[in-house]
């Protein structure tokens, strides 16, 4: 696990090597163990290494045997042990044991058809010296990050945003269209970020760039196909579980690969739950769990977490939060974000990697399954919509409506009047409208409202969820929600959270339901064994039968948050007035101060809950405070190389 950057110009530049060191100082979080850069031909080439394999002989970047080909890569590939001896067989000599190593000669073996034999999850750059070529590329499911911009002819890169910002010649321009998409998504989805000119290479895309005439393409590599289960019939469901788990198993057995302590993230729902019990299966009594505990109880979960540990028998770990162990991190937290995400439960999910981190430098955890099942609640609701839209146009335009909205606010997590409040409102609309709306925070006519007039005047919005909808040609409205949460929502913001909150650290965080064999495996399941009537991750639960303990699979599913509309309304009640305050606003001119502070008096006084909308607009404007009016923490040293840039 490392983190990568590094910039590309002509043939005859010289690029500064302070630029480059600066670069990799602002992602050292992320490789604390070692820095290794390489400057030539008009390429530089950095990283950042946490050690996890080869501790000793890894370091980047790294050559092949001639030195025509160099690597930086961020991330690690479960496959290396049988991709190593399949290259050398072929002629390759090796002079690591590392998997980075493998992927160099993978690619000087196959070319860009290199990435189809890669199992793993990465960042990646490559720079073939006699073809002038540089090559990054991303990993299928946008589990590890890369960003990149082009300045004219040139080309900068790097594993986090800070990376480019620690580049003098990347400006600091707000790309106003992302930010109508953050309001709107809660993220900024790939291939966009924040700033305008600066782009995510998306999942499972590779890019190349020419030095001889500065040109990039950019491709897609592979994708998600859930069209296959919709051409299959219904298998039988005791070999279809049965098939399930041991390709559970074999995912995990994979991913336990490492020269290091290895630990799960254990939360008490079924997925984590299913990761630690295969886990214990194939290292019996070695196996570490750690999970924390809230002090709210409707944000609780430690007890399920103690239930599943115990009869698993693994070195549990368990860390109790105080209320104020939370809000405390708010603000440090959110400064390290040098993106927009408004996803509150990096909160918490940093204080696991740090405690985490205390005990071990790699930990397993159970993001993805949601996706792959239809685990989530709005995939319940979209099929529940389909029976609610048939009901009398009295009962579902005035009656049930006018009932809800009496509904009295209540701050737990996933309160029911929360939940029914944002059914109601958005249950006529087609899948991806009403998908979006679900998912997050303001409708696209509150974007509209919050947004400053004219803001967007200038520029077309694209539309993500319509464009990934047309990418496919999915029949069935719920595997185009499926497909909707992979491309949006577990990209752009649970895979971009773990990895940042993670990272943050020095903490590996690997997802084993996301190998690329496990996700294959199940895109070739039915709809009906995964959604069976009401009944979500249906024939998951069936293979996890003896696995994992009874009460896991009865429990309906909880989230990982914070309480943030109580914290609004007491300990963070100063901070969010100050954050949002009009003079505060005023720095960017993006949103209109009445506009927000109806949105804050509302829920102060008790009236709504707009836990959702407030603190989307809180995260932003505590980053654009932090990176772009306060410039972080590498904005000084920047300008005054800006004027030497090759």
């Amino acid at each position: 696990m490392c983190g990568i950057c590094g910039f590309a110009g002509e043939a005859d530049a010289r690029p500064l090597p302070e630029v480059l060191d600066r670069m990799c100082a602002s992602i050292a979080h992320r490789g604390p163990d070692d820095q290794g850069v390489r400057i030539g031909e008009g390429v530089a080439l950095g990283s950042r290494r946490l050690s996890i394999i080869d501790l000793e002989g890894g370091n980047q970047p790294i050559r092949n045997e001639d030195g025509t080909l160099w690597i930086v890569f961020n991330g690690e590939i479960y496959n290396y042990p049988e991709l190593r001896p399949e290259l050398m067989a072929l002629g390759h000599e090796m002079y690591t044991h590392s998997d980075t190593e493998c992927v160099l000669h993978a690619y000087e073996q196959w070319g860009e058809d290199f990435l189809s034999h890669l199992n793993g999850m990465f960042g990646l750059a490559i720079w073939d010296v006699r073809r002038r070529v540089l090559t990054l590329a991303r990993d299928r499911m946008g589990i590890k990050p890369l960003y990149y911009t082009r300045l004219g002819r040139r080309l900068v890169f790097g594993s986090e945003l800070k990376a480019l910002l620690a580049h003098p010649g990347v400006p600091r321009d707000v790309d106003h269209a992302a930010v109508a998409q953050y309001l709107s998504l809660e993220y900024v989805p790939s291939p966009r970020s924040i700033l305008r000119g600066v782009d995510k290479l998306p999942p499972g895309h590779v890019l190349s760039w020419r030095q001889d005439d500065g040109t990039i393409a950019v491709k897609r590599w592979w994708d998600v196909e859930l069209e296959t289960g919709e051409r299959v019939p219904e298998p039988d469901l005791d070999s279809c579980a049965a098939d399930l788990r041991a390709a559970l198993k074999e995912a995990v057995r994979k991913e336990l690969v490492a020269d290091v302590p290895i630990g799960v993230f254990l939360s008490g729902g079924i997925d984590s739950s299913a990761v630690a019990a295969t886990m214990a299966e194939l290292t019996p009594g070695n196996v570490n769990s750690f999970s924390i505990g809230f002090a709210d109880r409707s944000f609780d979960e430690s007890g399920w977490a103690r239930m599943v540990a115990k009869r698993l028998r693994t070195n549990h770990h368990e860390l109790v939060l105080e209320p104020h162990m939370l809000f405390d991190l708010v603000p440090k937290v959110t400064a390290l974000l040098d993106e927009p995400m408004a996803d509150a439960s990096i909160i918490p999910t940093y204080l696991l990697s740090q405690f985490t981190r205390e005990h071990v430098k790699v930990a397993l955890g159970g993001d993805g399954g949601d996706e792959l099942f239809a685990g989530y609640p709005t995939v319940l609701a979209h099929r529940l919509a389909g029976y609610y839209n048939h009901l009398p146009t009295v009962l579902r335009r005035r009656l049930i409506p006018s009932l809800v909205g009496r509904l009295p606010v209540n701050h737990d997590n996933l309160s029911f009047d929360y939940r029914a409040k944002r059914f109601v409102g958005s249950a006529h609309l087609d899948v991806g409208d009403r998908h979006r709306r679900w998912m997050g925070s303001f409708t696209p006519d509150e974007v509209a409202g919050v947004l400053s007039p004219g803001v967007l005047a200038a520029e077309k919005t694209r539309d993500p969820v319509l464009e990934h909808l047309a990418s496919r040609s999915l029949r069935e409205p719920l595997n185009q929600v499926l497909y909707l949460d992979m491309k949006l929502y577990l990209e752009n913001d649970i895979l971009a959270k773990v990895d940042r909150a993670s990272m943050m650290v020095s903490l590996e965080a690997r997802v084993p339901l996301l190998n690329v064999d496990f996700v294959e495996h199940v895109a070739r399941l039915p709809l009906s064994v995964k959604l069976r009537r009401l009944n979500q991750k249906f024939i998951l639960k069936r293979a996890l039968r003896g696995l994992v303990p009874p009460e896991i699979l009865a429990r309906p599913k909880k989230g990982f948050g914070i309480p943030v509309a109580r914290w609004f309304r007491g300990p963070l009640r100063e901070l969010l007035l100050d954050t949002l305050s009009p003079e505060g606003l005023a720095r960017h001119g993006l949103f209109q101060y009445p506009r927000v502070e109806k949105l804050i008096r509302a829920h102060l006084e008790g009236g709504a809950d707009h836990r959702k909308e407030l603190w989307t607009l809180f995260i932003f404007q505590r980053w654009y405070d932090t990176w772009i009016a306060g410039s972080g923490s590498s904005a000084a040293p920047a300008a005054e190389l800006r004027g030497r840039l090759p």
